[in-house]
């Protein structure tokens, strides 16, 4: 009991270090939970490699699959059957082949080589989903063609695994890479870590009906089952049986599929598809997420502890030009079906990119694969290293694509920055939904404004109603002094990022000092810093909106009209007020909550706002 309390306390305590880190620095949480990994096992020892714990962790992909499947519809997926056919059956036979062939030009034998081959056609569902999602790109194009591939080949996995035991060596003597026999003793402990299903010592045509019935059970269950229980559960009005019940649902198919020798993974899947067109659809969607989100993290860093660096330093240049060779491989490939399925731009390069790795499911098969002599024990365990690595580069994939498509247009076409030639007392940096409603205020008042934002589509949109705005990025100092900035009367800035906010009115107020600057912030830490950084105005995005709705739940609740707006406006003037001298106490290094001074502050300033808003009522009713 303490070994696993300390094991679990060492896995937390890395996730919750490392991931934040990696998300502050812009990497994604995947690379956070693989670099947290290979800190506490490789690197430092603390946790050593547990199949155990790794087949734990693998229902994190599991109950990602079953959440995927309640989100689509059976009708959405056969909708979506050309790209599954088309698209995903194309990479799989077009990357097998290419890998195929490289192995065999390598030396391998045409079994072994095919066996690579259709391991590394896989990629990973998981990271790839979890960082489409996190960077919200999972509904582009690209993103959903990413999401068709990885599908299918989820499906694939099946028949690979019918597959793959007909490749399998006669049991000749295993060798080691330097020649020597692998003892019995080795063989035999490999052989007791394999699985063992009902499944193995029929017939094959007992095999199939056992598949089949599996299936169907599934099927049926969610059709004719679920729905009833959760009648049942609901009348008790226990909330933590929907839970219990959204658990057993995901393990019990899991164990089912098992049985079968199939992939828990896909049946996850199938019931999670019957069951998207139930009205307890949500209710197991979010009962399931925190469980999914905190094992596919335990999956990431199992990945990461798993990594055998004294197989790697025995031939690290080899393993690290495999993987790069395999991410070309499989992106050339990749690249010629994005222009094939007439993929354009950032969506030819975000379906390039993020499905050139190998996938979880390769450390399932290739298992498999030594167990059943198909691949030598030897070349499996450098074969894992170039799955684990090439998951590992995945996230560094994510930031490439970042890089590329920063100033491409959806159509794929790089802009340079436009010359400006025109000046004005207005400049707006910046014209999205926020920048746009300034724009056109300030413009339908009879005003001239110059506008710059960097990003192609908008700034064409603009030009399609009559408005003219520059393309290029409007931090850089030669495009605000060629817009007027030593010459404008105001520089509103509108960016969505917060950092380029503060760094831009940093520069306009070092420019010059009697420009008035009006900023967009974030929120309220935001605020102290273009405090700081010397915004004469700063308007925070959902301030304004958030007050009139204040107001509406006032004048609902037993004010009259006249009274809630008098709360609104005092409430506005003491916010406004009570910034500036928050601002004074703020200390940037230091978080609000531990900062003293900043704390009595608030307090004393939240009693103020009390008493002002009293003193104004009673002022109201005398004069009443």
């Amino acid at each position: 009991m303490q070994t696993f309390l300390y094991q679990a306390s060492i896995y937390l305590m890395a996730a919750v270090i490392a991931v934040p880190i990696a998300a502050r620095l812009g990497l994604g949480s995947v690379l956070g939970y693989l670099a947290a990994g290979i800190i506490i096992g490789p690197i430092t020892g603390l946790v050593a490699a547990s199949a155990d714990l790794q087949h734990f962790a693998e229902f994190g992909v599991v109950m990602m699959l079953f959440i995927i499947g309640l989100e689509l519809e059976p009708r959405a997926l056969w909708d979506m059957r050309h790209r599954l056919i088309g698209l995903g059956g194309l990479q799989i036979l077009m990357s097998t082949l290419v890998i195929m062939i490289g192995a065999i030009l390598l030396g391998q034998p045409w079994t072994i080589s095919l066996a690579i081959g259709l391991i590394f056609a896989l990629s990973s569902t998981a990271i790839v989903l979890q960082t489409l999602n996190e960077k919200g790109l999972i509904r582009s194009a690209g993103g959903r063609s990413a999401f068709s591939v990885l599908l299918t080949q989820d499906i694939a996995v099946i028949p690979m695994l019918a597959a793959l035991p007909l490749l399998a060596m006669p049991m000749l003597p295993q060798l080691n890479p330097d020649g020597s026999i692998v003892r019995p003793v080795e063989l035999a402990d490999a052989a007791s870590n394999h699985g063992h299903t009902l499944v193995e010592d029929l017939p094959g045509w007992a095999v199939t009906l056992a598949t089949l019935a599996a299936v169907a059970a599934i099927i049926l269950a969610g059709r004719y089952l679920v729905q009833p229980v959760f009648h049942f559960i609901h009348r008790a009005k226990l909330r933590e049986m929907y839970t219990a019940f959204a658990l057993l649902i995901v393990l019990g198919i899991s164990y089912v599929m098992g049985l079968v020798g199939l992939s828990p993974a896909l049946g996850a899947f199938l019931a999670g598809v019957v069951l998207a067109n139930s009205e307890f659809r949500h209710e197991l969607e979010s009962d399931i997420e925190p469980f999914k989100g905190l094992l596919l993290g335990l999956f990431f860093i199992t990945v990461g502890s798993g990594i055998n660096f004294p197989v790697f330093f025995s031939a690290p240049l080899t393993i690290l030009a495999l993987t790069f060779a395999l991410i070309a491989a499989k992106g050339g490939v990749l690249y010629i079906l994005a222009r094939a399925f007439k993929l354009r731009g950032r969506d030819r390069w975000l379906f390039t990119l993020s499905l050139a790795q190998a996938g979880e499911f390769g450390f399932v098969l290739l298992s498999f694969s030594a167990n059943l002599n198909v691949i030598p024990r030897w070349l499996g365990d450098r074969l894992l290293l170039i799955v684990a690595f090439s998951m590992l580069i995945t996230p560094l994939l994510f930031i490439l694509y970042d890089r590329l498509t920063s100033s491409m247009t959806e159509d794929g076409t790089h802009h340079e920055p436009d010359e400006v030639d025109e000046q004005g007392p207005v400049l707006i940096a910046g014209i999205g939904r926020f920048g746009q409603v300034v724009n056109r205020l300030v413009q339908s008042s009879g005003f001239k404004t110059v506008v710059l934002d960097h990003d192609m589509a908008t700034i064409q949109t603009m030009r399609q109603f009559g408005f003219k705005g520059f393309f290029g990025d409007p931090t850089r100092p030669d495009l605000l002094h060629a817009a007027g900035l030593p010459q404008a009367r105001v520089l509103v800035v509108a960016l969505d990022d917060p950092a380029a906010t503060t760094r831009l009115v940093k520069y306009a107020r070092r420019e010059r000092p009697d420009l008035h600057i009006i900023a967009r912030a974030r929120d309220r830490m935001h605020v102290f810093q273009l405090f700081k950084a010397g915004a004469d105005d700063i308007v925070r995005e959902m301030f304004d909106s958030s007050l009139r709705a204040g107001r509406y739940v006032l004048e609902n609740i037993g004010m009259s009209e006249y009274e809630a707006a008098i709360a609104e406006e005092v409430f506005y003037h003491h916010d406004r007020e009570a910034l500036k001298e928050l601002a004074e106490v703020w200390d940037e290094n230091i978080p609000a909550t531990k900062n003293p001074a900043y704390v009595a502050k608030a307090r004393e300033l939240e009693r103020d706002l009390e008493a002002a808003l009293t003193a104004r009522l009673e002022e109201r009713a005398r004069q009443d």
